[in-house]
C-alpha cells in the first residue's frame, strides 16, 4: 500500500482526529498480539476448516494449552468459530470466520512486507 492511500484511509477513518487512529491500531495490535493469532488465522484462512490437533500439527512450534487459549481469545473475538461435531470421539473443527476473513488483506500486507524486509536485511 502506498503512502497517499495510507493517508487516505486513515483521514477517512479518523476524520481528523488521529488519537482516534492510534487507539485504533493499538486495538488491533493487542488483539493479534503475540507470536501464535496470526500464524492461527492464517492456517484457518489458507487451509479452510481445521481440527483441534491439524492445527496443533499446522501451527508448528505451539503447545496445546496455548492452542486453546489463543483459539478462545479469537473465539470470543468473533474471528474464529469452533463446531463440536456429533462424533464418537467427540471432535471439535474450528473455522475462520467471515469477519475474520476481513484480515485477510492485513496479513497479505504483512506477509509482502516480511518478504521484501528479508530481502532488504539479507542482502
Amino acid at each position: 500500500m502506498d503512502k497517499d492511500k495510507a493517508q487516505e484511509i486513515i483521514e477517512r477513518n479518523c476524520e481528523g482526529d488521529h488519537t482516534q487512529g492510534i487507539l485504533a491500531a493499538r486495538d488491533v495490535m493487542e488483539l493479534l498480539s503475540g507470536k501464535w493469532k496470526i500464524q492461527i488465522i492464517a492456517t484457518l484462512s489458507f487451509d479452510g476448516k481445521k481440527r483441534f490437533m491439524d492445527l496443533l500439527r499446522n501451527v508448528e512450534g505451539i503447545g496445546s494449552k496455548m492452542l486453546s487459549k489463543e483459539l478462545q481469545t479469537l473465539e470470543s473475538n468473533q474471528l474464529v468459530t469452533r463446531t463440536v461435531c456429533d462424533t464418537k470421539p467427540i471432535t471439535v473443527e474450528y473455522e475462520i470466520t467471515e469477519y475474520g476473513k476481513t484480515l485477510n488483506a492485513l496479513i497479505a500486507e504483512m506477509i509482502s512486507w516480511g518478504i521484501e524486509h528479508r530481502k532488504r536485511i539479507m542482502s
